[in-house]
């Protein structure tokens, strides 16, 4: 991904295809806050984690040094978030390397790391090329959970399956090189679902859980019931609706209540891009006194939203490729 200058990025923080109603996650249970940030089981991976996870991205913004970055990452860890995004694309690899200076002097061991492939060939070759890059960027021998990064294409999918990625990342995984295999996306429950159905047993998915995920196109309704039925790690994401979607201002809807609304929705995890140390205390805070959104609250959430579902401003990530990565669209011939 090329280098984004912008100073402020993100606010604080087939057949099963259909209409999943909230209903069948009302009865799980969830945590309901105390004086640490709460933690949960990444499903059948055993590990625990922070109910909110730091997203590696912004401390690659120039808002950020290599010193106050290192800074960032252990506050977060020595306040309770655990687990940490990255992905191997995120200006060039600065987000990982950034992290890598804020994981020494013990913070590794404190930590559950996950970053992701961005061989968007999903060639073996470079499956090997992009986590020996990581592992040397974050300075560490093992990644927790190495995900495929950004299953946003019909024909990723049989690349990740056929193309020897796979292969490459369980001969890592063998190695301990990794310890738990994932991927992520961002554009079609259909590709996600699909992804599962295809046989491998996947560790963990990453998802969009935001408010306006409710309503069209839904991973809310129609992936993250399978994933909790299978046991896969849910982790979350896209709680403002993106960059430049601007849901909370659109929408009435405050950043608070938007990030608590994804915070219920009963995935293990869920990542939030913070900017300054500001919003990291913030989020550390709501986290700490969160309390689940009754089904009344989640349902007049989604009322309040319902009226801008059609606007495909709300979810840019799933309506253009403005979100994608460049590797990516280069590969698919978008520009």
């Amino acid at each position: 991904m090329s280098k984004m200058t912008r100073r402020e990025f993100i606010k604080l923080m087939g057949g099963i295809i259909g209409g999943m109603a909230l209903s069948p996650l009302a009865g799980l249970p969830l945590f309901a806050g105390g004086e640490t940030i709460p933690r949960k089981t990444l499903g059948k991976t055993g590990a625990s984690v922070s109910i909110i996870g730091l997203g590696g991205f912004n401390i690659s913004l120039q808002d950020f040094t290599d010193s106050t970055a290192a800074d960032f990452v252990r506050f977060a860890i020595d306040n309770g978030i655990n687990f940490l995004d990255n992905s191997r694309e995120y200006n060039d690899g600065l987000a990982e390397r950034r992290m890598g200076l804020g994981l020494r002097s013990g913070y590794r061991e404190k930590a559950f790391l996950m970053t992701k492939n961005c061989d968007h060939s999903r060639s073996a070759k470079g499956s090997i090329k992009s986590l020996e890059d990581s592992l040397r960027a974050l300075r560490t021998d093992v990644i927790d959970l190495y995900m495929f990064h950004e299953i946003n294409y019909a024909d990723d999918i049989g690349a990740v399956y056929m193309g020897g990625a796979l292969d490459a990342l369980l001969k890592a995984r063998e190695q301990g090189k990794i310890r738990f295999i994932g991927f992520s996306g961002h554009k079609s429950p259909e590709f996600h679902l699909e992804m599962i159905n295809c046989g491998f047993d996947w560790d963990a998915v990453m998802l969009p859980l935001g408010i306006m995920d409710y309503h069209n196109n839904s991973f809310t309704r129609n992936v993250l019931p399978v994933l909790l039925r299978k046991n896969i790690g849910a982790i979350g994401f896209k709680s403002m609706g993106g960059f430049m979607s601007g849901v909370p201002e659109k929408t009435g809807i405050s950043y608070k209540d938007c990030l608590r609304y994804s915070l219920s929705q009963h995935a293990s995890t869920v990542v939030v891009g913070m900017n300054n140390m500001t919003h990291l205390r913030e989020n550390i805070a709501a986290c700490t006194s969160f309390v689940p959104m009754t089904k009344a609250e989640q349902d007049a959430l989604i009322s309040k939203s319902a009226k801008f579902a059609g606007d495909p401003r709300m979810e840019i990530y799933k309506n253009t490729p403005d979100y994608d990565s460049v590797l990516g669209k280069k590969l698919h011939g978008i520009k």
